[in-house]
């Protein structure tokens, strides 16, 4: 039988020679996943021998990972702020870089004792479960024109006891809140709406591409069309002094801040970067 250690190289030489990115981190995290062990326990495990039925299991792990379907997928979950969200294909998959959209909306509101937030496109409701768990007064109300996305979101604000916390809505956009009398309240708007420009989706790794919803990457041709229409009906919902806080893609700051001064209903417009030095999230104020 195959040890713990030969299964990992073998699996690594599998996916890196169909470019897997990481292929021997992803080889370790898809073993991890088919013996229920975390990494500590490997490591100290590396000359065990695999029993017949684990190895079955990540064998087929190793071949759907060698045909680029997410990591994320096969295991079927993705940490987000610390926290673990049930991902699927229904859903975008949680990135790193939407926490720089989550500490945003968290400083919006400090030293607001029950802000009230919005968020747009939740998807796996990675951004509103975050702010519901580090702010416990807040009223969170999360939007989706996916039913399957919202019940996921559902499903992770269980798993994050979070579900009383926040209230999900069926619909695009705006459009689900329109009866519930939040015009002019709103402290905080925070999204990650799609922002592929659809001539862009063939380009894409084929993890995003082919396994990811397109609803939740592609925009419009210019990439900007979902977010346009949120800056421009934001104003309606927020105080004055409320914050609209949107992740955004690359290169496109220029174009969304024209388009949040063309409102004339903003002040000063604030960019923040990812560790890598890409302007990520775009922050308005209302006036």
């Amino acid at each position: 039988m195959t040890t713990i250690a030969q299964a990992i190289q073998k699996a690594a030489e599998t996916l890196a020679a169909r470019n897997v990115p990481d292929a021997r981190l992803d080889a370790e995290l898809l073993l991890r996943h088919a013996l229920g062990k975390e990494r500590a326990w490997l490591l100290v495990h590396m000359q065990d021998r695999l029993g017949e039925q684990v190895q079955r299991s990540f064998e087929r792990s190793v071949e759907r990972r060698r045909l680029r379907e997410p990591l994320q997928h096969i295991i079927g979950t993705q940490e987000f702020w610390g926290l673990p969200f049930r991902v699927t294909p229904d859903v975008l998959i949680p990135r790193p870089e939407t926490e720089f959209s989550v500490e945003a909306a968290l400083k919006a509101v400090s030293g607001n004792s029950a802000p009230v937030i919005i968020d747009l496109c939740t998807g796996s409701g990675c951004i509103a479960i975050s702010l519901a768990k580090e702010l416990p007064t807040a009223r969170i109300f999360a939007t989706d024109r996916s039913e399957r996305a919202l019940h996921i979101a559902q499903e992770n604000a269980r798993l994050n006891s979070a579900a009383g916390r926040i209230r999900f809505l069926e619909g695009d956009l705006f459009g689900p809140l329109e009866e519930l009398d939040l015009l002019g309240r709103i402290d905080c708007i925070v999204t990650n709406p799609p922002y592929v420009r659809s001539g862009d989706l063939s380009t894409l790794q084929p993890e995003v591409r082919d396994f990811e919803p397109e609803m939740a990457l592609v925009a419009g041709p210019e990439g900007t069309e979902i977010s346009e229409r949120i800056i421009r009906q934001a104003p309606e919902y927020l105080r004055q002094g409320g914050s609209l806080i949107m992740e955004m893609g690359i290169g496109q700051t220029a174009a969304l801040r024209k388009i949040i001064e063309d409102t004339q209903k903003f002040g000063t417009v604030g960019v923040v970067k990812d560790l890598a030095g890409i302007e990520r999230v775009i922050i308005a104020r209302s006036t």
